[in-house]
């Protein structure tokens, strides 16, 4: 009896198995699926664990700090106008916007009267020239040749460039081959020819464009700029004790508009420096003095040295004159910025500020982070060196340090340093 129980118990059990093994093979699919969607589900807890409560420790990297302050300021710059009697005219630019020059070179020039007509006969009687010179003979000497030769090579040169001034240097001298040969084959020609009588009305027109014609050049050495806005006369840089609250605000200037180019003058300015005012309420400004130096930003991203040159006090604002010597290029398009002051920097061992705790030690309080091991964990003490909103650079206590702050010689001997790369703790 017995063991037939122990038999049709085995029979059960196998029965039970093959249907079991027949549910997994029909819901094979199904069962997949779910433990796939399982997975996923647990993995997005985690995910979203981890975003809750990030991890409790970072480690100890070297890095960068700085305590920067958005403001808005006002370029000052030392300018000076070039603007003459024919300005009615339109420029045409020798120089292009931005280019260094010295003193006496030629900036731009004005339109002469009636340029258009002038410029248009003298072309045609450069057609009607060609066409004559290819019917006289014997006229071509070596002298003409090598000067079309020279204009060949201008003009193959000018083919792939886009330098604007080496553009405008080649025409000129193509031009000024193209007259030559015109000169020397009127000189060749009979007297009172077709072809003399053209050359000699090519003269009078170039005489005419060239007597109307106004050049200004640059009354000292600077950066040439055509954004001319009339704010020349007022912005500068003779007292900057007018530059107030009130002052600034009635200018009434946008932050960040571009100075639209001007069709009737230019100007040079200077390149060795330029100021920026700006108003700030910070304690920073409050503490700054004349003759400090610190970095700006500039909105282009680039940054630079400046020197506060200027400083007064309105109620709870400060208005500071910083110098610039470089960078200057970059604030030639506008009148009134946004950039950024960085007050300090500081390089060295980087930590979050939410990972430094403090203790008392004779009425001073000690900063430290803790720092995890393996099997355990100790209190590192850290001198702060500069501290931001986020984050602080740290360094390691002298031992002479600690001994001024109370600790005893076997405490000093008993107590960790801090180094790259160890694992500290965030406090919750």
């Amino acid at each position: 009896m017995e063991e037939n129980n122990i038999t049709r118990e085995k029979n059960n059990d196998k029965k039970k198995q093959s249907k079991f093994i027949r549910f997994l093979k029909k819901h094979k699919k199904k069962i997949i699926m779910l433990l796939l969607l399982c997975i996923i589900i647990y993995i997005v807890f985690m995910v979203v664990q981890l975003v809750r409560n990030p991890t409790d420790t970072v480690y100890v990297e070297m890095g960068q700090i700085q305590q920067e302050e958005s403001a808005v300021g006002y370029v000052i710059r030392d300018e000076t106008v070039l603007k003459g009697k024919n300005y009615k005219n339109g420029i045409e630019q020798i120089k292009t916007e931005g280019e260094k020059v010295a003193k006496g070179e030629a900036i731009f020039r004005y339109y002469s009267n009636n340029e258009d007509s002038l410029v248009e006969k003298i072309e045609e009687l450069d057609v009607k020239i060609d066409e004559a010179m290819s019917k006289e003979e014997n006229l071509f000497s070596s002298d003409t040749k090598v000067l079309e030769q020279q204009i060949d090579t201008k003009i193959n040169e000018l083919y792939g460039e886009s330098d604007l001034t080496k553009i405008k240097e080649n025409k000129q001298e193509i031009n000024a081959s193209m007259t030559k040969i015109a000169k020397i084959t009127g000189e060749k020609s009979p007297a009172g020819s077709y072809l003399k009588k053209l050359i000699n009305q090519r003269k009078e027109y170039e005489n005419k464009l060239n007597s109307g014609a106004e050049y200004l050049k640059a009354s000292r050495s600077g950066i040439v700029s055509y954004r001319v806005d009339g704010y020349e006369d007022v912005l500068t840089t003779e007292d900057f004790s007018k530059y107030t609250t009130e002052f600034l605000n009635n200018l009434n200037l946008k932050t960040g508009q571009i100075i639209p180019t001007s069709s009737e003058s230019g100007k040079i300015i200077d390149n060795y420096y330029a100021y920026i005012v700006t108003v700030l309420d910070s304690d920073y400004a409050k503490d700054a003095e004349v003759g400090d130096t610190l970095k700006i930003r500039l909105p282009s991203g680039s940054e630079t040295s400046a020197t506060i040159e200027y400083k007064t006090q309105e109620d709870n604002n400060y208005i500071l004159t910083l110098k610039i010597e470089k960078n200057i290029d970059e604030l030639i398009d506008y009148r009134k910025i946004s950039f950024s002051i960085i007050w300090w920097s500081e390089t060295g061992k980087k930590v979050p500020n939410s990972a430094i705790s403090y203790e008392e030690k004779n009425n001073n309080k000690i900063a430290y982070v803790t720092r995890k091991r393996i099997e355990y964990e100790d209190k590192v003490l850290v001198k702060i060196l500069k501290s931001n909103d986020k984050y602080s650079v740290v360094t390691n206590y002298t031992s002479d340090e600690l001994k001024e702050l109370g600790y005893t010689s076997e405490e000093i001997r008993e107590m960790p340093n801090i180094s790259i790369y160890d694992e500290i703790l965030i406090n919750q």
